[in-house]
């Protein structure tokens, strides 16, 4: 029987060469669906250690199988995302991005690294355990359709398909040493909301001979919180947030059309698109209303993310058993989006949280910023619990 004494052996052997490998991608970062010298790295690592990949799913998604003793018994999968965001990084480190204007802002660097640690420890291992692990390596996380679910599309969960799925995601918010964990719903739906409001240009000193949309436009915006306030329910956490507005030239014209631009967040589905037929007749009745019209895009995003009570609950106490209780944080609800909720709803899955926050080493800075980072030290745990995490929901 394996222990987590022996897992933790591995994690601190190969702990050094696991952080290389994050050090590399991270120089070297790529856009949603752009990861193609990334995917040829991650391929290469996984050839080094005996694994046969499987090239080219998704286009730049990788999938490759460990299989243990009495391979057909259970198979678990493990996914990591590889792509990086168009923000340009202001962190001195000797691993600075090399590519201008993309960062691994939000930590899939660790997430694929951590993902080659773990199968680099499973595959030592795989004589004695019994099931198969799938590796799923994914593009794309960070924009729409998502990554996961064109790897879905394209057969990712099949042949074979996986009992249970894990995925592992840094928390800066969480100290380095602590893992996060929630069961149920976690993450919420995710969809940009694109409006455009058109009205008839003129002279500002003359708003009577037009139809003004920057004022159609701020009736809009203040006629949609209704959307939130009076017809959702209170009990169920929502938002609608209007991000950017764009219309006119100067301030002595009145411009034909406004351009607006937000999200709607929600973690039920039917209120989800209840939501979406309101926002559409509530923002083309007002501009109506003011002799204008709007027209209303909303482009559908990722579902709302459920953790498996049972896939999570194993994993919650594996993680007791490998760091103790007293590092496992209970985990709010998040409104912000991940398209690992796509396999949440094909598959039971637990989505956790890897503590990488230590003050002292400046690793606090929230994702999606310029100064974010990680404390290399949580990746020894990531790799090492992610291996453990695996085990335990093969039955080990």
């Amino acid at each position: 029987m394996i222990s987590a004494e022996q897992v933790k052996s591995l994690a601190a052997k190969h702990f050094e060469s696991i952080v290389a490998i994050r050090r590399h991608i991270h120089a070297h970062p790529e856009l949603s669906f752009e990861e193609h010298e990334t995917a040829k790295y991650v391929a290469e690592q996984l050839r080094k250690l005996g694994i046969e990949p499987t090239e080219g799913v998704a286009d730049t998604g990788i999938t490759a199988l460990i299989k243990g003793k009495n391979p057909d018994t259970k198979v678990v999968a493990l996914r990591g995302d590889m792509d990086a965001l168009p923000i340009q990084e202001e962190n001195d480190v000797p691993y600075k991005s090399t590519n201008d204007g993309v960062m691994h802002a939000c930590g899939h660097d660790v997430h694929t690294a951590c993902l080659l640690g773990a199968a680099t420890i499973l595959n030592e291992l795989k004589d004695e355990f019994e099931g198969t692990i799938k590796l799923v390596f994914q593009p794309g996380e960070e924009k729409n359709p998502g990554g996961a679910s064109l790897m879905i599309k394209a057969g990712a969960l099949e042949n074979p398909r996986p009992a249970a799925m894990l995925g592992q995601h840094v928390l800066p918010y969480i100290p380095t040493g602590k893992l996060g964990f929630r069961s149920g719903k976690y993450m919420a739906s995710a969809d940009e909301v694109y409006l455009t409001v058109k009205g008839q240009g003129g002279h500002a000193a003359l708003p009577d001979k037009a139809i003004d949309p920057i004022v159609i436009a701020a009736q809009i915006i203040t006629a949609l919180q209704t959307v939130i306030s009076r017809n959702a329910d209170p009990k169920m956490p929502t938002v609608l947030t209007f991000g950017a507005i764009h219309g006119g030239s100067a301030q002595n014209i009145i411009p034909n059309e406004v351009k607006i631009a937000g999200t709607f967040r929600a973690l039920d589905e039917d209120w989800r698109f209840k939501a979406h037929d309101l926002i559409t007749k509530l923002a083309t009745s007002v501009a109506e209303g003011m002799g204008g019209s709007c027209d209303v895009n909303i482009d559908v995003g990722y579902p709302f993310l459920h953790n498996d009570e049972d896939t999570t609950a194993i994993a919650r106490a594996a993680a007791c058993e490998y760091i103790g209780e007293e590092n496992i944080v209970d985990l709010d609800l998040w409104l912000g989006a991940e398209d690992f909720a796509y396999y949440s709803h094909e598959v039971p899955a637990c989505f956790y949280r890897l503590g990488t926050g230590n003050e002292a080493k400046e690793t606090t800075f929230g994702a999606h910023t310029p100064r974010f980072n990680v404390d290399e030290d949580a990746i020894e745990l990531g790799i090492g619990f992610m291996a453990w995490n695996a085990l335990k929901q093969l039955g080990q």
